[in-house]
């Protein structure tokens, strides 16, 4: 099932979560104080966001829980008829993803660990996958405003007003102590994240590949705003629709929800009957 892990990956489906820091006071800017006055901006507007999203409470979130569709596309269309999934999310690093009507396919993550887990057994996910999965939480937008902002170097940049999925914004962009950077469009109106985008350089062939991220269709969930329509673009060409039908905070998961060990490796044949 190593086509199919890949191509959940592509779907965008385990984008992963965060890195559990510090929460982030609601009461005094984001990040460190800086006397230079875009810095300043730019972290006043990201303490509204994170106001708008759900305050304190929401950077304390410990766990999720997810139902929807999401779909891969092709030059704007959809490519096939989609995928359920349930997602379950734990903070810090911890998410199972299990799929098909069956829920009889699951991806367990733990750390800077991935597995597959089918009818097979359980698998450690090949390095490229795992790879791709570890890029996506990282530049997340839960990972970025509780980890990244905890940095000591963080660097905050107000870029002044932008239009994002046909919406007025404030451009921001977080720059880690790696040089590392996530630009946030953030609605001017509500305060809530439109958009988010990064790049970064393939190590093989050395180009420079970008990924966006639209959160849509805002609702009241348990007292936080949540999006449930997320889209994603690679170079910037639509690849990935995902829908929620339901989203729950803070439950009681199940124990060992998130437990996976490996039983067997795929890339070793069956021995040949005689």
């Amino acid at each position: 099932m190593k086509s199919l892990a890949s191509w959940l990956i592509c779907l965008g489906l385990v984008i992963g979560l965060t890195h559990n820091a510090t929460a982030q006071s609601s009461s005094s800017p984001a990040g460190q104080s800086s006397s230079d006055g875009t810095s300043d901006k730019g972290r006043k507007i990201l303490d509204r966001m994170i106001q708008a999203l759900g305050g304190q409470a929401w950077l304390d979130i410990k766990n999720t829980t997810q139902t929807g569709r999401t779909y891969t596309l092709f030059h704007g269309q959809p490519n096939g008829p989609g995928v359920l999934f349930w997602r379950f999310t734990e903070f810090p690093d911890k998410e199972r993803v299990e799929v098909t009507k069956q829920r009889d396919i699951a991806y367990v993550y733990s750390g800077d660990k991935g597995f597959e887990i089918t009818y097979k057994g359980t698998a450690a996910l090949d390095t490229k996958v795992l790879t791709e999965y570890l890029r996506r939480r990282d530049h997340s937008l839960e990972w970025v405003l509780r980890k990244w902002l905890q940095d000591p170097g963080v660097a905050v940049l107000y870029e002044g007003t932008a239009i994002a999925a046909d919406k007025p914004a404030d451009q921001v962009s977080i720059i880690n102590s790696q040089n590392d950077s996530v630009t946030l469009y953030i609605d001017s109106q509500t305060h809530l994240p439109i958009k988010k985008t990064y790049s970064w350089r393939d190590p093989i062939d050395r180009l420079r590949n970008t990924e966006d991220e639209i959160y849509d269709a805002y609702r009241p969930t348990e007292g936080f705003m949540t999006p449930y329509s997320l889209t994603r673009f690679y170079n910037g060409e639509m690849a990935n629709q995902r829908f929620l039908n339901t989203v729950s905070y803070n439950d009681e998961l199940k124990p060992g929800l998130f437990d996976a060990k490996t039983t067997y490796d795929p890339n070793t044949l069956p021995p040949t009957k005689k």
